[in-house]
């Protein structure tokens, strides 16, 4: 009897701990990551973000409620939630309104969109660098002053022709950058207070006081991009831009770029340029999104530049500079060669440097230049393929010194990966594929020639 009641009040007192234990669980919090090197848990350059904004951030993900990446999505962000109460995540379905979802340029399923003060950005890689590096981003005060060279015909970086800026222009302006006008025929200088100039293909050559203009911008200290396309009337010697190209040591080489392995992309196009592996550099660190680029021109550095010169796009193998007919696709079948003869020389080329040096504008240590052999990437017909978007947003952040990343280590466990010698496999292959199965046939016929003496 005294047994079964000191039973009873254990049981009683085991259920009325537990009741308090799960009462007290909603009232404290309390977590511990066991996991190595705390994968589990945010970074300290992280937390530290997160606490420095001081208003609430939304997190628009654009997901299909079938196949689990809403779930995954959600629990990534639910870590920031939990040291940032403010910010809120949305799920929006990306089959709900097709057509809306192209004209808001969402290309991938699990895209992510964070706003945050007026301002917003779009990523495509889930990942702890690249989330809070884009919240990094978001959060500087003050707005870049962006000017494109206006009058000679370039593209209108406020248009929506198919090849204008107008649709990647409005996403700069969601991240606080301004694009205006540059006309350098009436103002005959760039102004001081520019944070970037953009040529971005003009159609006629240049006056020569325009040239002298932009000569002096750089000499200045000033960031440029060039947005080159091949056979273009401003690069022929005496159209102005030939001035340029000799300052920074840049040669643009003749013809269009073609390259047979872009059928394995199903390019019916030879000049369609497709690219998925990047030269090592800030711009292209960790971008893992197929580029494509229709009719881009080669690139080459001049020897003796001024600056220093690094390789951002590059062509295949299989490619090389065509100087003569490209068919499009509609037109008749031909096959075109390279022929070394009339100068068309075989890839890998370069489509596109960054230049730096050092800054000769007190205040600043670097100069940065990006010099790229094709504008049509960025163009409203071809923003959305790939990762074109991606690739501009990041050139744009590095030339105007929005490319800091936080800094986020390498904590995966070190046993998630299997690393064995080629003789190790080789053994492996030979005990499983070869030696076990001849043991199981030599126990068989053991076992076979037993039971038949028997």
């Amino acid at each position: 009897m005294k047994q079964r009641l000191a039973y009873a009040v254990f049981m009683l007192l085991l259920l009325v701990a537990a009741t308090l234990a799960a009462f007290l669980s909603t009232r404290y919090r309390l977590e511990r990551d066991w996991s190595h090197a705390r994968s589990a848990s945010l970074a300290p350059a992280t937390l530290t973000l997160l606490a420095r904004l001081d208003g609430p951030v939304e997190v628009v993900a654009y997901a299909r409620s079938q196949g689990g990446l809403r779930e995954v999505i959600a629990n990534f962000v639910g870590r920031y939630q939990r040291a940032k109460p403010d910010l809120a995540l949305r799920f929006v379905d990306p089959d709900a309104d097709p057509a809306a979802m192209r004209e808001a340029g969402i290309s991938l399923d699990g895209e992510l969109e964070l706003r945050y003060r007026g301002r917003s950005e779009r990523l495509k890689v889930l990942g702890e660098s690249e989330f809070s590096s884009a919240l990094l981003r978001l959060s500087r005060s003050g707005q870049r002053i962006v000017a494109f060279l206006e009058g000679e015909g370039e593209r209108a970086p406020l248009g929506q022709a198919n090849a204008d800026l107008g649709r990647f222009v409005g996403t700069l302006a969601a991240r606080g950058v301004h694009a205006v006008a540059l006309p350098l025929a009436s103002t005959g200088k760039v102004p001081d207070n520019t944070d970037l100039v953009v040529i971005a293909n003009p159609k006629v050559a240049l006056a020569p006081a325009l040239a002298a203009a932009l000569d002096a911008y750089v000499d200045r200290g000033g960031a440029l991009l060039w947005l080159i396309e091949p056979d273009e009337p401003a690069l022929a010697a005496g159209g102005g831009l030939d001035r340029l190209a000799a300052t920074l040591g840049v040669r643009v080489l003749p013809g269009s770029v073609v390259d047979a392995g872009g059928q394995a992309f199903g390019l019916s196009d030879p000049s369609f340029i497709a690219l998925t592996d990047y030269p090592p550099h800030a711009i292209t660190a960790g971008l893992d999104l197929t580029t494509l680029l229709p009719q881009a021109a080669a690139l080459a550095q001049v020897s003796g530049a001024r600056f220093a010169f690094a390789p951002l796009l590059r062509s295949g193998q299989r490619s090389w500079n065509e100087t003569g007919h490209i068919p499009k696709a509609g037109e008749e079948a031909a096959t075109i060669r390279q022929d070394g003869a009339a100068g068309e020389l075989p890839g890998p080329l370069d489509l596109g440097f960054a230049l730096t040096r050092v800054s000769p504008q007190p205040g600043k240590r670097e100069q940065r230049i990006v010099v790229l052999g094709d504008g049509d990437f960025l163009s409203n017909s071809f923003l959305g393929n790939g990762g074109n978007r991606e690739l501009g947003q990041r050139v744009f952040d590095w030339l105007l010194g929005d490319d800091a990343q936080v800094s986020v280590p390498d904590r995966s466990a070190p046993d998630r990966a299997l690393a064995l010698s080629q003789p190790a496999l080789t053994a492996l292959a030979l005990v499983f594929l070869l030696g076990l199965p001849l043991l199981l046939v030599l126990l068989g016929l053991v076992i076979a020639w037993r039971r038949r003496r028997q």
